[in-house]
């Protein structure tokens, strides 16, 4: 069983970038305000994608602006999809994590930052010189690392070839990603503990989606085959549009929580402060 703490990073902004109707800035701030105060490790809270891609993230610079940081322990991590992203993203000193969704699927990166696999490694080389000179950290996303449904070539050996390149360079931190939730916990068994037996000083963690009645077998897996980096959003908002089952979405963070509970694992989380915040979720993601 694993002794480490697990680290959970909460992901509003995944939560919130598909939404159509634009969330209201003050409403996105106070919300990641309240989940700053719950002691999560790392808030991925906002982009700096093209507004054109993402709209509803074009006010990410408001929402920080109104963050209060003095009292919390969470760092700051954003989403970027090329190098002037990333030159926007160091300029911030409340920025640790610069976020880089890197796929293992070709298609899939085409669709997403516009560049070839080739390309966006060398974009990744770039980032992540410009991250050490900043003194920010680089977190990879090894985006479709189960599977896609494009039809393109997949493989654990293409995703621990791509994950070495990543340990190779140095990154801070790699998320191993089940974009699409087809992740089997025989899989997870399998690819994770191999990459992280070769990750080195990288971090490795997981960023899995799944069905409601799918999380857990994910989770145990992961847990068992000693992760302890996840990423999740309160209630399971969000996901991934390419899925084929419209209820895949990411994991509940409330779910993980029960679950590392029951396996007798510290959080050390204001379980308080957790609950106002999916209170007040209901405001920005409007359920009654």
């Amino acid at each position: 069983m694993n002794e480490t703490p697990v680290k959970i990073t909460e992901c509003p902004r995944d939560a919130m970038q598909g939404i159509a109707e634009f969330i209201p800035t003050h409403l996105k701030a106070a919300y990641i305000n309240l989940l700053l105060q719950v002691g999560f490790d790392t808030i991925d809270f906002g982009s700096f994608v093209s507004a054109k891609v993402i709209p509803q993230l074009r006010d990410t610079s408001d929402v920080l602006d109104r963050l209060e940081l003095q009292d919390s322990s969470s760092k700051l991590l954003a989403i970027i999809a090329n190098h002037r992203g990333a030159e926007d993203a160091v300029s911030y000193p409340e920025i640790t994590y610069l976020g880089y969704p890197f796929s293992i699927s070709e298609t899939f990166q085409l669709r997403n930052t516009n560049s070839t696999i080739i390309e966006a490694f060398d974009q990744v080389n770039k980032i992540n010189d410009l991250c050490k000179a900043k003194n920010k950290k680089l977190r990879i996303y090894l985006s479709m690392g189960f599977g896609n449904p494009y039809g393109d070539e997949w493989n654990t050996e293409i995703v621990a070839y791509w994950a070495q390149k990543m340990f190779a360079i140095g990154v801070a931190q790699v998320a191993l990603s089940d974009t699409i939730g087809v992740a089997t916990p025989e899989q997870i068994r399998e690819l994770f503990p191999a990459l992280k037996q070769i990750s080195g000083e990288t971090e490795i963690g997981l960023h899995l989606h799944s069905t409601p009645d799918s999380w857990q077998e994910k989770i145990a897996a992961a847990y068992e085959s000693g992760c302890t980096q996840f990423d999740t959003a309160l209630k399971g908002y969000g996901g991934c549009p390419m899925a084929k089952d419209e209820l895949t979405g990411n994991i509940a963070t409330e779910n993980l929580i029960a679950y590392l509970e029951h396996q007798n694992s510290f959080t050390g989380l204001n379980l308080d402060k957790l609950a106002e915040a999916m209170e007040y979720s209901n405001k920005v993601f409007k359920q009654n």
